[in-house]
């Protein structure tokens, strides 16, 4: 069964074709964020009239490195939510205008349930059941998974997500958008012992998030610091930084594993490409003795590959779930835990 994706629930257009059979044959992105990066972050109207633009081609892309016609297709998955509304609705309307076209069955996938398998579509697959992080744009979430679909939430945060934090942290610094790689490259020629901020939650006796104080505690250093900043300062405001917020993630990780019993940890989402948290998570694994599993670094952020894939195999567990429906609606708010297994 050939499974076409298709993502588009922020600034990111993607594409891909995933084969049961053969794995995943091709996949084309096109990021939007030299466009975004001027406001300082996404814009929904841009963002929705650039989806418009990309998608057409990234299809006949995808299309081209496989080698097949779009006929060959067997079924469609796209974004169904969460995510900008706009957005969701290009993607949305795509699929199922091909999938009537072509009289092929669609299916809305959950965007985190497709940053939540693709660990599976690397070369040293987790096997269920296991403990996933998602630090995923805004949400940063623990959860259970014991099969697709069978999804059960453990904590997540109380307000903003590592992802938000990083990039409002950054903005604060001057270092632009996306904060994320900015601020953890900078923070690897900073000085650990300049600076020491908090630790949210770090001991809270619960697997819940929280990381506004840290973006403030950012926010007050910057304030308060005598003349600009320099880029040493930076650097080690960053490194700060980072330290808080991989010790609290790396802590809330192994305090599910200790809970549940489970041996096996996926992180998942664009944070998870960190350079410091993969250190610190592969050192606690050598630690104590788990597992530790990571989508491919160019999985890790928004892509169409994970649709596909998380398309197929939620078709292989359940054939039905498909729809030559092709009337759509999409859900920019619609929480994992929430989804029929």
């Amino acid at each position: 069964m050939i499974v076409l994706g298709v993502e588009s629930s922020c600034d990111e257009t993607g594409l891909a074709l995933y084969d049961t059979k053969q794995g995943l044959l091709a996949h084309a992105l096109y990021s939007q964020i030299a466009m975004h990066e001027q406001y300082g972050g996404v814009v929904p109207e841009l963002a929705s009239r650039d989806h418009v633009k990309r998608a057409i081609p990234l299809l006949e892309q995808v299309l081209s490195e496989s080698q097949l016609v779009l006929s060959a297709v067997d079924a469609i998955a796209y974004t169904q939510g969460p995510g900008l509304a706009g957005a969701l609705l290009v993607g949305a309307s795509l699929a199922n205008g091909l999938a009537m076209a072509l009289n092929k069955p669609v299916l809305g996938v959950h965007h985190l349930e497709g940053h939540l398998l693709s660990p599976l579509l690397s070369a040293k697959p987790p096997e269920f059941p296991f403990i996933a992080l998602l630090v995923s744009g805004g949400h940063t979430q623990l959860m259970r998974v014991d099969d697709v679909g069978q999804y059960t939430l453990l904590g997540e945060t109380l307000d903003d997500a590592a992802g938000e934090a990083f990039d409002k942290s950054a903005k604060l610094m001057g270092l632009g958008y996306p904060g994320g790689p900015a601020i953890s490259k900078l923070a690897e020629t900073g000085d650990p012992a300049i600076y020491q901020l908090p630790r949210p939650m770090l001991h809270s006796k619960n697997l819940d998030f929280s990381f506004s104080g840290l973006k403030t505690a950012v926010l007050t250093l910057v304030k308060n610091h005598p003349g600009e900043l320099s880029l040493q300062d930076k650097a080690n405001i960053a490194r700060a930084f980072v330290d808080a917020l991989v010790e609290v993630l790396v802590a809330k990780c192994l305090s599910a594993l200790k809970t549940t019993g489970m041996k096996r940890l996926v992180i998942a989402g664009g944070v998870g490409a960190n350079a410091q948290l993969r250190a610190e998570l592969n050192a606690a694994a050598a630690r104590k003795r788990f597992e530790v599993f990571y989508p491919e670094l160019e999985l890790c952020t928004d892509n169409g590959a994970m649709i596909a894939f998380a398309g197929a195999l939620r078709l292989q567990k359940n054939p039905a779930a498909a729809s030559f429906n092709y009337g759509f609606n999409v859900k920019p708010r619609w929480p994992l835990d929430a989804i029929e297994s």
